[in-house]
This record gives structure tokens, sequence and C-alpha cells, in this order.
């Protein structure tokens, strides 16, 4: 046993077994114990490799609980792997709690590079590369959900989001509303057979797939916000609005017509009309 221990962060694939690396391979071979998301998911990829290192559960109910463990265990002078069940420790999976003790506790880490989704799916994309946000998994409560896309509206990123396939409408219908029309892209089942990149405007994805349910954890890029794109003046879009409810359409439709049309949000419909009854009163 070593007389120093050592914690390795180590990427493992998010689909396809083929692309974990040769590095990740041997050092799961050689420590002496592995902390895994999920033992038996990772069981699979560690039997398909012929690993035969001792594993423990790593997640989130039992993080706290375990991280002391482990922490001791690394005290000891043994070396550790920690993995997800796929791609990078910490990003959107366990990890971060145990890879702060460590730092504290002056132990060793390091971390193996490998597989990851976000990064994957912004290079499939063809999205703007050169400055990215991560948001991971947004609130799944609408209120929280749309708050949170509030504070990231009108950020000059491309914005980077995971989410579960029977909650993709409700998000993507959330975001055309509070971010308004733009580029974006859903990558599915990345790596693997049925991988996917749907690309098109925030409407014609939520079109899609509400007529073809998605499938599989997806990946949703966002173009960044240009204030460029604005175009034309509140009077002009106030007067499309009027237009379009002289027609027989109701103030909702009619006010996501006119952020589709124009390329902004329906909130600056909505402040534009709060400032012309302002007007109007005084």
């Amino acid at each position: 046993m070593s007389e120093e221990g050592l914690l390795y962060i180590c990427a493992t694939p998010i689909g396809n077994l083929a692309d974990i690396t040769l590095r990740v391979l041997d050092t799961l071979k050689n420590v002496d114990f592995i902390a895994a998301e999920d033992t038996r998911h990772s069981r699979k990829l560690l039997n398909h490799y012929g690993i035969k290192t001792p594993l423990l559960s790593y997640h989130q109910h039992n993080e706290r609980q375990r991280t002391a463990e482990i922490v001791q265990r690394l005290k000891n002078g043994e070396k550790g792997a920690l993995i997800s069940d796929a791609g990078m420790p910490g990003i959107s999976d366990p990890g971060q709690v145990l890879i702060r003790e460590c730092l504290a506790e002056n132990i060793p880490i390091d971390v193996l590079p490998g597989p990851n989704a976000a990064i994957t799916a912004l290079v499939l994309s063809g999205m703007p590369a050169d400055s990215f946000l991560y948001l991971g998994f947004l609130p799944t409560g609408k209120k929280e959900r749309r708050e949170v896309l509030a504070q990231v509206a009108e950020l000059p990123y491309t914005l980077i989001i995971y989410e579960a396939p029977h909650r993709l409408l409700s998000t993507l219908e959330d975001i055309l509303e509070i971010l308004g029309e733009r580029e974006a892209a859903v990558a599915r089942e990345l790596t693997k057979i049925h991988q996917q990149v749907h690309k098109g405007l925030i409407s014609e994805l939520l079109a899609e797939f509400q007529g073809v349910p998605p499938k599989g954890e997806c990946c949703l890029l966002l173009a960044p916000y240009n204030a460029e794109k604005k175009t034309g003046e509140p009077a002009a879009w106030l007067e499309e609005l009027r237009r379009l409810e002289e027609a027989g359409v109701d103030r909702k439709e009619a006010m996501k017509t006119v952020a589709k049309l124009y390329g902004i949000r329906k909130r600056d419909i909505y402040e534009a009309c709060l400032v012309m009854e302002e007007k109007k009163g005084r």
C-alpha cells in the first residue's frame, strides 16, 4: 500500500464503451477501490474490460456519509477512483462534495479527462463555441425554471442545458416565452447507435417533438442572445399586435406570433404594452 493516498476522478463513456481512455482503464485496474454512482451500472463497464477492482456506492443519497469513509481510506494511504454513470464526476453528477473534502484535507487528486455530453453536443450542434454557459439540469418546478431562464435571457453565450425527455416540451415552451425565438439544437443519445441532433428555431423544435415525443437524455443548446436581432421598434410590435387581435387572435397567441416575427421575447411586448397603457393614462 502506498504511503500517500490519491483520488483519481475518472471520466467514463456517455454511451459507446469504446470511448474510455487507456489511462482510465489502467487506473481502474490498479486502484484499491472504485467509488461508483451506480455499482450495477458501472459493473457492466468494468466487466466489459475485465476489471475486478472492488466497488462501493457513491451517489447523491449517501454522498456525505460515504465521503467521510473514502477520505479516511485515502488518509490511510489507499488509492481510489471516482466514476459516475457517464461522463465526468462532479458535472451534474455526484463528486463535488468528495473533491472539496479531499482538497480541504490536502489529499492529492488527479483528473483523468474523457467523454462529456455537454462538450460533445456543443461541437455537434455547430453553435458558437468560443464562449458558452453550462446550466446543467434546470429546476423541475416551473416557477424556479422560468426564474433561471430569465437570469440568462440576455447573455451573449451559447447556453447548454441537460433535460430529461419527459420534460423537454415544457422546457422548450418556457424558453420560447422567456428568451424569445432563436436558433437551437437538441442532441440525443450521444455516441449511441441512434444519436441524433435536431436543429432549428425553438418553435420548430417544439412542433417537431410535439409530433414525435423525444426519447433518451437530451442536451439542449441555445444560440447566444443578440441584441442586434431585436429588430423593429415597440410601436411596430404593438401595431402588429393590434392587427392580430382585430383579426380575432387572442392576446396570448398574438403576443407569441409577434415575438416570433421580430425575434424578441413575449416579455418585451408585454412591457411595451404597459408603457403604452401608462402613456394613455396620463
